[in-house]
């Protein structure tokens, strides 16, 4: 029996690493740090933060949504549940109470979001264009450029890349050099795990050379290589 139990304890927290390795650190932390705001909310209000209720859980989405975007309420209350889920907690974000109140915010403050604007294909060259002169006064020692060469060229070839290629900014960092493969028509880069790859399945994004090669981000990448 006492063999049992033992079996039993391991096995809740191998499920629980588990439930934990389900999601990248970063969305962990994004986590957390939704779940702390609902805590001090519960703390400055007398109510239990875990586990909690639906009725709790409305209150705080109705505060919520005086400074908030809708789409900050649906980002904390998938927090909370997820919080309350590895904490062994059932939360039914789905009670009537939740759903109507956010049906009811929703038709109120609306849905619209204001995306950020990209930058454009001239906007992109002069960036580039800065980069090469602070690199050509880098070399002649001026004080006021005190960076690297190689930092210069490894900043270009990130900011060509990732106009290129669309890569998300955590995607860029975790490129490795064993990723990358030079080809006859530019680059093939592995992209091992990204916000839209959770499991890790992977996938290859592929570069072709550009005709202007101050501009190119396969002479940038093998320049900075």
């Amino acid at each position: 029996m006492n063999d049992l139990v033992t079996d039993v304890k391991s096995l809740e927290l191998e499920t629980l690493k588990n439930l934990k390795s389900s999601k990248a650190n970063n969305t962990l932390r994004a986590y957390k740090a939704d779940f702390r705001d609902f805590a001090l909310f519960c703390q400055q209000n007398g109510f239990n933060s875990m586990p909690s209720e639906p009725k709790i859980i409305t209150l705080y989405l109705t505060h919520l949504s005086k400074s908030s975007k809708f789409s900050t309420l649906k980002r904390r209350l998938a927090s909370i549940s997820v919080i309350h889920k590895l904490n062994g907690h059932y939360l039914d974000t789905k009670h009537p109470i939740i759903t109507e109140n956010l049906l009811g915010i929703k038709r109120v403050k609306g849905t619209y979001q204001k995306g950020k604007k990209p930058i454009l294909i001239n906007e992109l060259k002069s960036i580039i264009n800065v980069m090469d002169e602070i690199k050509i006064k880098a070399k002649t020692g001026l004080v006021e450029y005190k960076v690297k060469s190689s930092e210069i060229k490894r900043d270009k070839a990130l900011i060509l890349l990732g106009f290129a290629g669309g890569f998300r900014r955590s995607e860029l960092v975790n490129i490795e050099h064993e990723d990358i493969e030079f080809v006859q028509e530019g680059v093939k880069i592995v992209i091992k795990r990204s916000k839209t790859d959770q499991s890790g399945e992977g996938t290859i994004k592929a570069i072709p050379y550009f005709d202007n090669e101050k501009y190119c981000p396969v002479k940038a990448l093998k320049n900075y290589i």
